[in-house]
């Protein structure tokens, strides 16, 4: 395991998303997922409200609700699809999806509880090192298991398991450079 030698980040405090209908946030949130609401705030000013669920091991996923938001706008705001459902693609500085770390030989449950709770979810996604980078079935490259789904706002949310820890071996590309990118060839 690797560590960071220049801050100590012991992990995720919370994660901050908007939300369009709060109590529809809370319900699925805490109803469906079963989060705890941990914590409310109602801003100053009538400017809207802040709201805490605990998502495990000391971290939160927050939500505001803000009465003058502009409107949500599929693919640029958030991923506009579940995964092999269409383009999962979304805007730079958007949030793509937020994925729960939960236990492997839970993903099957949860996808059925899902199901029962009225909620899409896709089938049990097994990241691996094929050419897609996904297959339906576990494979020896498999290195996470997940499903998606969506909440009430259309944010994209992953249940995902590792299967082995990452290693050195796992970083092996380079990262893209917009400028070199953009470049027209010669």
């Amino acid at each position: 395991m690797q560590t960071n030698e220049k801050f100590e980040i012991r992990g995720i405090n919370h994660l901050a998303l908007v939300c369009r209908d709060m109590k529809k946030t809370v319900e699925f949130y805490s109803g469906i997922l079963g989060m705890p609401l941990v914590k409310t705030i109602q801003l100053p000013k009538d400017s809207g409200q802040h709201f805490f669920f605990d998502i495990g091991k000391g971290d939160q996923l927050a939500f505001f609700w803000f009465p003058e938001a502009p409107k949500k706008v599929p693919g640029v705001t958030h991923a506009a699809s579940l995964v092999g459902h269409g383009p999962i693609t979304s805007a730079h500085a958007s949030m793509n999806h937020v994925a729960f770390d939960v236990p492997v030989e839970k993903i099957a449950e949860y996808q059925k509880k899902l199901m029962v709770a009225g909620v899409e979810v896709t089938p049990v996604i097994f990241h691996d090192e094929s050419e897609n980078q996904a297959s339906l079935t576990d494979t020896d490259s498999t290195f996470v298991r997940s499903i998606y789904f969506k909440d009430p706002d259309g944010i994209l949310l992953e249940f995902a398991a590792s299967t082995r820890p990452f290693n050195v071996d796992d970083v092996d590309c380079e990262p893209v450079n917009l400028d070199r990118f953009l470049q027209e060839p010669d």
